[in-house]
């Protein structure tokens, strides 16, 4: 932890808060007020603790604090960037590929991101799935024998009470088809206290579990957050990683080597490495497709195989994940590119995503 203010000893939840915990200006107050109205704002004392309020650069802050270009949406943007609307058969599933689904047992995070590709739905007043509404989803599941993975993410799944996890668990267990679950979270990073004995071996009550860390800094891995990685692994649970490439958090060869060697040391697998999904007020943070391809094929050469994760792009409008560095994407006339999505079909991604962006 950084040395400064002493952290507070609740989550951050509105600009005033920011504001006496010397993180934010009183004089950029009123500006940051606005954002705080559209998108929520959650800063957990463990996150304000990393935070280096002297930095304007600071890579922790730039992702947790409120900044005033989050009200400005480009034409290229969209509320539902991923397209998991189209593929949503019932409240709390998104069912885009065969085999596997999400399931979104809640909306709510302890965190909430800024670049966060739900931010329009994410949130406090997002709830968790009435009993009703996950008796559907989990019916939905039951009655689709294709799908063998189920992905519980939101939201953040572990922000759910212990009692309320090992439940979901133990019915996915009762699907015969349901072969393993994943679990997508930043708990263990930012509010590690919650990863109790308790909570780990909730996690053990369903099928074979991975649990997936979302994680974009080295910083983010405090003795705090190695702690509670510990307890999952003591139950067994292998863990992997994806990062977002973001400008002015992670954006050098030097800021993702160091990540994803502090990660295997963690003994967490680097998984994905995510290009931004374009949600409204991100372009700050877009990082042009040919700087991000050039940089994950420099770090064959600074990193062994197994600390590289695979740099993938999710295709706007629900067309699902293409790896970004093979031939299923192309440079195109107008300055953008052609990608090709598991089916073989063609997309055009705008000039925007190749174009440089500047950093905020």
């Amino acid at each position: 932890m950084l040395d400064g203010p002493p952290a507070p000893s609740r989550t951050l939840r509105d600009v005033s808060s920011l504001v006496a915990a010397g993180l934010i200006t009183s004089e950029d107050a009123p500006s940051l007020a606005r954002v705080g109205g559209r998108y929520a704002i959650a800063v957990t004392p463990t996150v304000a603790g990393l935070i280096d309020p002297s930095d304007p650069a600071d890579p922790i802050a730039a992702q947790y604090l409120p900044h005033t270009e989050e009200l400005v949406t480009r034409p290229d943007e969209a509320a539902d960037p991923t397209g998991d609307g189209p593929h949503s058969p019932v409240r709390g599933v998104v069912h885009r590929y065969p085999d596997r689904a999400l399931l979104m047992p809640t909306l709510a995070c302890a965190v909430y991101c800024r670049f966060c590709f739900r931010r329009d739905r994410v949130g406090p007043e997002g709830g968790t799935l009435t009993e009703a509404e996950l008796d559907a989803a989990l019916s939905y599941i039951s009655a689709t024998p294709a799908i063998r993975e189920v992905i519980l993410t939101g939201g953040d799944p572990l922000i759910l009470s212990v009692r309320r996890l090992a439940s979901l668990l133990r019915r996915l267990a009762a699907i015969p088809h349901v072969e393993t679950v994943r679990v997508h979270s930043r708990v263990p990073l930012v509010e590690p206290a919650r990863v109790t004995d308790a909570l780990a071996l909730a996690l053990t009550a369903g099928p074979p579990l991975w649990l997936l860390l979302h994680i974009n800094h080295a910083r983010e891995l405090h003795s705090a957050a190695l702690g509670a990685l510990d307890r999952l692994r003591c139950r067994g649970i292998p863990l992997l990683a994806q990062t977002v490439l973001l400008a002015g958090v992670n954006d050098s060869p030097e800021a993702l080597e160091t990540l994803f060697r502090a990660l295997i040391r963690a003994r967490v697998k680097p998984h994905y490495l995510h290009l931004l999904d374009p949600a409204p007020g991100t372009a700050r943070f877009r990082v042009p497709l040919a700087r991000a391809q050039a940089l994950h094929a420099g770090l064959r050469g600074r990193l062994p195989g197994h600390a590289i994760p695979t740099l993938v792009l999710d295709i706007p409008g629900g067309f699902g994940k293409v790896e970004a560095n093979t031939p299923r994407l192309s440079p195109s006339p107008d300055g953008g590119f052609v990608v090709i999505d598991q089916n073989g079909k063609a997309h055009a991604l705008p000039p925007s995503v190749a174009a440089a962006t500047e950093s905020g």
